[in-house]
């Protein structure tokens, strides 16, 4: 007999009854890994049916529900290397198939029927997408999401359904969260209400004190332009890279690289991976000069990124006056962009400085231009208009 350790998540899809079951949770409640779980142990006592398991895109797919899975099967006892096709993304329990689909493919979304779906970080998802996929789907549908939209279909279409049931949980609910870990979730309290509301008590976000408002998703192609790089390094933080293109009315933006637990020559040999030229430059974070020494000596082009007082106030200015186009596989960029914040005090009022939480490709974009902010006089800052 296998044993799984399972939290209030595992519970509460096991006692409901409805068609479509919707899981909002604030960062490290368990709800994913437990959803895993629950569907694994579903789906070894069924035959014939199939899961789609689904994200926007094919690397944050990879990168996370994909991985849990795997991670969940292997600790169970249970993969088989034979169940598993690679080149079509499914896995086999028994007679049943999960196949593991991104949505940023519009003919994947309007492929065969299923019994099952499972859609991770389903506010990544347009509502037109969705119900394509609902459609679609014979039986059973589950949601998950952290909830960093003030606004958004989930809220208005799905939740008020009455085939709907709607679930909430937080890092208190995740009784095996490391102490460390509490503590810093805990330290939002002090830093920022909208962010203690959103990834501590997993409520819906407040939009007042949105820094960037001036960006949109895009598909194009990297443009012609002039090339920079920003680079902010961490360990147990993520090391951030992004690429940008400066052209002639707009700044095009695609995210590069965002892993934790990299030594400096696993960054390196990251780095490598996206064909950078040795005459782009890539600024970095100033902080760390050892670094930037042992990737200018693997030949790349890096310099420390201009910092001094004001500078990230700075930053942020210059990068407000620009129209900003995101490639919509930018998908951490996303996130960050969606939820970074002002501070706002005990009065509600929004203060000139920003939260410095889950900003770690907002920081590399803030480098990628510091040497031409740093360049720039009071006046040069002209305010610019666009809309979208």
């Amino acid at each position: 007999m296998v044993q799984v350790q399972t939290n209030k998540v595992f519970k509460e899809l096991e006692q409901s009854d409805k068609r479509i079951r919707v899981f909002q949770g604030g960062t490290r409640s368990g709800k994913t890994r437990n959803i895993v779980i629950w569907w694994i142990i579903k789906l070894m006592n069924e035959e014939n049916k199939v899961l789609t398991v689904a994200r926007e895109t094919m690397v944050s797919l990879k990168n996370t529900v994909f991985r849990d899975f795997m991670e969940v099967l292997w600790q169970m006892g249970i993969y088989n290397a034979a169940d598993m096709n690679k080149g079509d993304m499914i896995y086999k329990i028994g007679s049943n198939i999960i196949e593991f689909r991104n949505l940023d493919d519009d003919q994947k979304v309007r492929g065969a029927k299923r019994n099952y779906l499972y859609i991770n970080e389903a506010n990544e998802v347009s509502h037109p997408i969705f119900k394509q996929l609902l459609f679609r789907t014979e039986e059973l549908v589950v949601l998950d999401y952290n909830p960093s939209d003030e606004y958004h279909w989930i809220y208005d279409s799905v939740l008020t359904r009455d085939d709907c049931d709607f679930f909430k949980s937080t890092y208190l609910d995740n009784p095996f969260l490391p102490e460390e870990q509490i503590k810093e979730i805990e330290r939002l309290k002090d830093i920022d209400p909208n962010y203690w509301r959103v990834y501590g008590l997993g409520e819906r976000g407040m939009s007042e004190a949105t820094i960037y408002k001036n960006w949109e998703l895009t598909n194009m192609p990297e443009p012609e332009g002039e090339v920079f790089y920003g680079l902010d390094f961490g360990f147990n933080d993520p090391n951030a890279l992004l690429k940008v293109v400066i052209c002639d009315g707009f700044i095009w933006v695609k995210e590069l690289l965002y892993q934790n637990q990299l030594t400096t020559p696993q960054l390196i040999e990251e780095i490598k991976k996206h064909d950078i030229k040795q005459t782009d430059k890539i600024f970095g974070d100033n902080s760390r000069p050892e670094t930037i020494e042992e990737i200018y000596s693997a030949r790349f082009n890096i310099h420390p990124c201009v910092k001094g007082p004001g500078s990230i106030k700075s930053g942020i200015d210059w990068i407000k006056r620009q129209k900003i186009l995101i490639t919509k596989d930018s998908l951490n960029l996303i996130k960050e962009i969606r939820s970074y914040k002002w501070k706002v005090d005990k009065n509600e009022k929004v203060l000139d400085d920003p939260v410095d939480y889950n900003n770690h490709l907002l920081d590399a974009l803030r480098y990628a231009f510091s040497d031409k902010v740093a360049s720039k006089k009071p006046d040069d800052f002209s305010v610019l208009e666009f809309s979208f």
